[in-house]
């Protein structure tokens, strides 16, 4: 019963993926006590394309992965937001394998118990039996010990479920063998392919921005084409029903008082945490944090404030007891055990411009803009002035720019190159990752870590700081019935927030997920006023302001922008090619008469120009601009072609084959490739398309 019962420990989640890249387009979870998706008439957690799905089997599934949350995350406190996230995972799982069954019947897959006694018999058995009886020394099935746990009549129950688990496998490979007859590759094909990816290519060019078509001024977009745009695409707004809300926010915050009163309490352990011969019993019994012993910290690991008390030169040493250190939220008390040298971490401050890297348009401003600011810099001017009026990371630019300390890894790869190879004390020239660009001031260095055991204590509000913060949210309500919800904030001087649009099981934002809220939320009416609502983080008074179920997207004001932006890049995009192609009728035209004519034009010329990776040397990676360049007949100047951006007029000057190579061999190597990348695009968008047209009913309260 041992084996059996480990067998029990790794099947909790149980992963079958169509192929190695398709992930978890189709994601199995078919745990050990299976019994259908048919459920009692009325235990229904929902619907999909009218097969119910049962409540039992969506919360065996959201049981599996809740104890797979644990297991993985030791410690680790399961939050509204955890919880939330856990049962949209087995909502999604559960849907996946309703769908599942339904391409079994659809193309007529069954499996009978013949096939289950070849599958365990053969020598490519299914994956539970590789996963528990493959001999780690030969990497082969151990036969006897396998036939030994199907013999013992104690296992008999948990075989029929195994059984259960393979013959699910044995139907998803018929299903995959079904639609990969629907994939075929042809000589064409391949032939193509194996040219673009093994030739390099020369081409000229000129890049043409969306701008040069003019100004988006230019092109107004009526109230008629945003929606004719809308009901155009409401297959790509399918939402489940969603609701609106304004708030008053009145947070807990801890009073000075519930502040002091933590720190005395570790005071007064000061002497016993230094005495005591056994760190861990006592960082388990007395801290927040209980698997905080002989951890390696370094200044990364603090506030800037609490990591200068920390690594002052009298306290970082071994032996010392620091603290209590106040560090965002906590009091910290830390037992040095010693001192070592680490991996180096960094001080720096930023500003922060952000941009589309698709629009060059945007990318020249935002470019110019940090040019200006540089030079301010150069002058002297102070950075954390700088920081405050023109960053555009909210985090750091009411500090000054001030990120704090952190290690390399902590951050994005050019961010760290440009911190790590600057001196203390300079600004680095402008650096460009996928958030904006940035103009960075390092401040220091520090290698330093201190192994410690520590004591943490989250300092948080008395039962006096919640009843106060309690009445003021109650009396607020009253006030906001009697005399309306925006009176009342004006004239308590107190700040309305809006929530986004939420559903019955999404997160509200900004507040987070909150069943009171949601369960307010889904009961009111337009215009109705909530009782107050108490959460760990405060108490709420909420309004609702929104309701939609009509199962998709509404057309409102932000949507209206998204829409907008979109018909007028079309709108722009089209002028300009028929600009351009204006440009392209006059006699004798070429890429360098054209730059002559034309002082905005610039003629790139690049050579080992790939396919593979769509990079133009000296330019950039644009995917569109190399799949047009790759197409095309050397010596011929080009109509427009989409590139990033924009378009652009393009003459591919030569195309070179890379020398020694066997297209025969080359083709048979990449053919297999070739066919499973597009079995892989096709399941995804079969799978897709399925999800996106099932019909869904969520009954889950």
């Amino acid at each position: 019963m041992a084996l059996m019962s480990s067998m029990r420990d790794k099947t909790h989640i149980i992963l079958y993926t169509l192929l190695a890249a398709f992930l978890a387009l189709i994601v199995f979870e078919w745990g050990m006590n299976f019994t259908g998706f048919s459920g009692k008439q009325g235990s229904a957690a929902g619907k999909v394309n009218g097969k119910e799905v049962s409540k039992a089997r969506y919360e065996e599934i959201y049981k599996e992965f809740s104890e797979n949350f644990r297991r993985n995350n030791p410690g680790a406190e399961i939050t509204p937001e955890v919880e939330l996230g856990l049962q949209e995972q087995a909502w999604k799982i559960a849907i996946d394998q309703t769908l599942l069954e339904e391409q079994f019947e659809k193309f007529g897959i069954t499996v009978d118990d013949s096939e289950i006694v070849a599958a365990l018999d053969g020598d490519n058995p299914p994956m539970i039996i590789r996963q528990n009886f493959v001999n780690p020394a030969t990497g082969v099935i151990d036969r006897q010990k396998l036939d030994a746990a199907r013999r013992d009549p104690k296992n008999k129950e948990m075989w029929l479920q195994i059984e259960d688990i393979v013959r699910r496998e044995l139907k998803v490979n018929k299903l995959i063998r079904a639609l990969q007859t629907m994939v075929q590759v042809t000589d064409r094909e391949l032939d193509a392919v194996v040219k673009r990816e093994y030739t390099r290519f020369s081409a000229s060019f000129i890049p043409v921005p969306l701008s040069f078509a003019g100004a988006e001024s230019n092109f107004p977009v009526k109230a008629e084409e945003i929606q004719k745009y809308y009901d155009g695409h409401k297959a790509q707004l399918k939402q489940p029903p969603s609701r609106k809300a304004d708030y008053v926010f009145f947070p807990l915050v801890p009073s000075s008082k519930d502040s002091a009163v933590v720190r005395n309490e570790l005071e007064a352990m000061r002497k016993e945490f230094t005495a005591t011969q056994n760190d861990s019993d006592y960082v388990r019994v007395q801290s927040d944090r209980p698997t905080g012993i002989d951890v390696p910290f370094s200044r990364a690991d603090f506030s800037p404030a609490a990591g200068a008390v920390v690594f002052s030169p009298e306290n970082a040493k071994p032996g010392a007891l620091i603290g209590p250190v106040a560090d965002n939220g906590y009091y910290r008390m830390l037992k040095v055990k010693k001192v070592v040298t680490g991996e180096p971490v960094a001080r720096a401050s930023h500003i922060l411009l952000r941009f589309n890297p698709a629009s060059r348009d945007e990318v020249s401003n935002v470019r110019a803009r940090m040019m200006t600011i540089y030079k301010k810099l150069q002058e002297g001017v102070s950075f954390e002035a700088l920081a405050r009026e023109y960053s555009q990371d909210p985090g750091s630019a009411a500090k000054g720019g001030d990120l704090g300390w952190f290690g390399r890894k902590s951050v994005v790869p050019e961010f760290s190159e440009a911190v790590f190879s600057t001196r203390p004390g300079t600004l680095t020239k402008p650096v460009q990752t996928k958030f904006g660009l940035h103009v960075i001031k390092v401040s220091g260095f520090d290698q330093n870590t201190l192994v410690c055991s520590e004591v943490v204590r989250l300092i948080r509000p008395s039962t006096e700081t919640v009843d106060s913060a309690r009445r003021l949210a109650t009396a607020f309500q009253m006030q906001a019935k009697d005399q309306g919800f925006d009176k009342s904030a004006t004239s308590e001087k107190l700040r309305i927030a809006r929530t986004g649009e939420f559903g019955k099981h999404t997160p509200v934002g900004p507040v987070g997920y909150n069943e009171k809220i949601i369960a307010f939320a889904f009961k009111a009416s337009e215009g109705d006023l909530s009782d107050v609502i108490e959460t760990d983080k405060g108490f709420y008074v909420m309004r609702l302001t929104g309701k939609n179920d009509t199962g998709f997207r509404q057309l409102d004001e932000t949507l209206k922008k998204v829409i907008t932006a979109e018909l007028v890049r079309e709108k722009r995009e089209l002028a300009l090619e028929k600009k351009l192609a204006t440009l392209l009728v006059k006699p004798g035209v070429s890429l360098e008469s054209l730059a002559a004519a034309n002082k905005e034009f610039t003629v790139v010329k690049a050579d080992d120009i790939r396919w593979t990776d769509g990079f133009i040397p000296g330019y950039g990676v644009d995917r569109p601009l190399v799949e047009a360049i790759s197409a095309m007949k050397a010596g011929k100047l080009s109509g427009p072609v989409k590139a990033m951006g924009g378009y652009a007029i393009v003459r591919l000057d030569k195309r070179v084959m890379a020398e020694d190579i066997n297209l025969k061999e080359v083709k048979a190597g990449v053919q297999p490739n070739l066919v499973r990348a597009k079995q892989e695009q096709f399941f995804a968008e079969y799978f897709a398309t399925l999800r996106r047209d099932a019909e869904i009913e969520d009954l889950r309260p």
